[in-house]
């Protein structure tokens, strides 16, 4: 027979308030099963960064969008200005555009919360595209993050149009700008693109349904989808483990870092207060959007110097930069590619390109396993050439967009600065793309010499037959194994044309992957041999115990012996 024996209620210790809290929402929500949350590990280096930013910059816009909400009258309807603003009373208005006003001039902190609100937009679509560049040349892509990787262009795609959605908004002469030229992009479309312009519009442009359309899209529908999508992205991190670049002990089965408690949430708050401090800073001091110096929206008048926000300069910049140019169809339907080339089909396929990427390397390499280790960008020098090359196009279309303000700055032919813009598309990303995969291929040179031959130490030597050398030590092991343990990528041989006499039924298509293969992987430069790295090591070796091999350079230099001295 067994007994229990209970601890008399004197001698009980007292549960703490915190754990009778704990227990309850456990009881309730089962808290206690997602302890493993807890040792989840963060690896730490600074391009990680980015995604924070971007992250902690998107909760400033939902809270500072919020206040707004409860100020802004998004109505086109007629009105007389009354405010405080001197310049602009008696003139006639929408409400939208007055409202405005009103959170500028009127409503206490009204102009801090809305330079607020457009610096984190701003500062959250610039960190995203950092963001994507980082995952791009590092190769964080590849399986299993492809649909993670289509989730987060998605995400830049939806804040930008987010971005300019809000923008146009106030109603003012620069933003109505803007949408007069997003109405003549939308009916440019071939088929749909009336239809388009009456959904977004709701008929002729400035009409009176654009800026609540605008406004209901701008804090329900764009929002709803970024706040999903964001969610499913960092489950999926939580997921499939964090990245980590190569290095001692990182393998494609760990995470070496920090765990989340209480290491990087420590971190990671600090770093939230940092860039809400930050962006509070840039909006106290730095004006941007001055609304009341625009004026409102007039469809016959236009500003010299009208320039959108940053993320959208490589449009207005395609668009000044294609010359005008229409074609008709039979049945009298007009084509104008002066628009629908530089304004539909180019940021089309820019996007296109970028968001099939990861499926177009994983199809030329074939290559199905997970990847959990990082590329440096110089390990890949195709993919980084191609990277840069896109970046470069994206800013010379950028500055495209300014000709009118660098001819007037400088004092330049503002036809000169668009024949350079025209020509610059061409050849810009061209010369980019030479010259960024001659650099990662000299340092993946570089890289094999330090193996091979060491690092400079500036320490002179004098040699038993009279030579002055430099000394080269070894690296030390961390740094040895870095880079010894990239990925070695060669490309796909050539198909064989026939087989036994049967002609190969597939051989289009192993040729076009054979091709796109040599392009990524040509000419790639090889990582030391086995054999290379021991007679290295033997070398050291001998230097290190001060017995260089008589009458001879010293082998780590890699020079050949001076023949005047035998």
């Amino acid at each position: 027979m067994s007994t229990t024996e209970r601890v008399p209620h004197s001698e009980r210790t007292a549960t703490s308030r915190g754990e009778r809290v704990a227990d309850w929402a456990d009881g309730r929500l089962g808290i206690y099963s997602f302890r493993f949350l807890i040792r989840k590990v963060f690896p730490d280096h600074w391009s990680f960064m980015f995604g924070e930013i971007s992250l902690y910059s998107f909760i400033m816009l939902l809270l500072t969008g919020v206040w707004l909400t409860l100020f802004f009258d998004p109505s086109m309807s007629e009105t007389v200005y009354h405010g405080s603003h001197v310049p602009l009373q008696g003139v006639q208005m929408s409400q939208a555009y007055s409202s405005t006003l009103d959170i500028s001039f009127e409503v206490r902190g009204g102009l801090f919360i809305r330079q607020l609100h457009h610096w984190s937009a701003l500062i959250m679509i610039g960190a995203l595209c950092l963001h994507t560049m980082r995952h791009f040349f590092t190769g964080s892509f590849r399986k299993p993050r492809e649909v993670n990787w289509l989730i987060g262009f998605v995400l830049l795609v939806l804040v930008t149009l987010e971005g300019f959605v809000g923008y146009s908004l106030p109603d003012d002469l620069l933003s109505g700008t803007g949408l007069r030229i997003a109405e003549g992009v939308t009916l440019a479309i071939p088929l749909v693109g009336t239809y388009l312009q009456m959904f977004l519009f709701g008929g002729e442009f400035p009409g009176t349904d654009v800026i609540p359309r605008f406004y209901s899209i701008h804090i329900l529908l764009i929002p709803g989808i970024v706040v999903a999508l964001v969610t499913v992205h960092l489950i999926l991190v939580f997921y499939h483990k964090h990245t980590q670049f190569r290095g001692p002990a990182r393998t494609e089965k760990n995470v070496i870092g920090q765990p989340l408690m209480p290491h990087y949430t420590a971190k990671a708050g600090g770093f939230f207060f940092l860039v809400t401090g930050v962006l509070a800073m840039l909006a106290g001091i730095a004006q941007i959007n001055p609304i009341w110096t625009y004026g409102p929206y007039r469809p016959d008048q236009i500003s010299q110097g009208s320039q959108p926000d940053w993320y959208m300069g490589f449009l207005e910049g395609s668009l000044r930069a294609m010359p005008a140019s229409e074609f008709t169809l039979w049945g009298g339907y007009t084509v104008n590619l002066g628009v629908i080339l530089p304004a539909v089909v180019l940021p089309g396929l820019m996007a296109g390109v970028l968001a099939m990427w990861p499926f177009l390397e994983a199809w030329v390499t074939g290559d199905t396993r997970e990847h959990h280790l990082l590329d440096r960008p110089r390990d890949h020098p195709t993919r980084t050439a191609f990277g840069s090359a896109f970046i470069v196009l994206y800013m010379v279309l950028f500055f495209g967009g300014a000709n009118d303000i660098l001819a007037e700055r400088f004092h330049l032919s503002l036809n000169a600065i668009t024949w350079s813009v025209r020509i610059g598309i061409f050849v810009v990303p061209v010369l980019t793309y030479m010259v960024a995969r001659r650099i990662c291929l000299g340092l993946l040179r570089r890289d094999k010499d330090k193996l091979l031959h060491g690092r400079e130490t500036g320490r002179i030597k004098r040699l038993p037959h009279g030579e002055f050398v430099e000394v080269h030590e070894r690296l030390d092991r961390g740094q040895e194994y870095a880079l010894l343990s990239r990925e070695a990528y060669e490309a796909l041989p050539a198909p064989a044309p026939e087989q036994d006499g049967v002609p190969n039924p597939h051989l289009r298509k192993q040729m076009l992957r054979h091709r796109f293969s040599r392009w990524l992987y040509g000419g790639q430069i090889a990582k030391p041999t086995a054999q290379e790295m021991r007679e290295a090591l033997t070398h050291f070796d001998h230097s290190a115990n001060g017995h260089p091999e008589p009458g001879a350079q010293h082998p780590v230099e890699g020079r050949e012996p001076n023949p005047e001295l035998h």
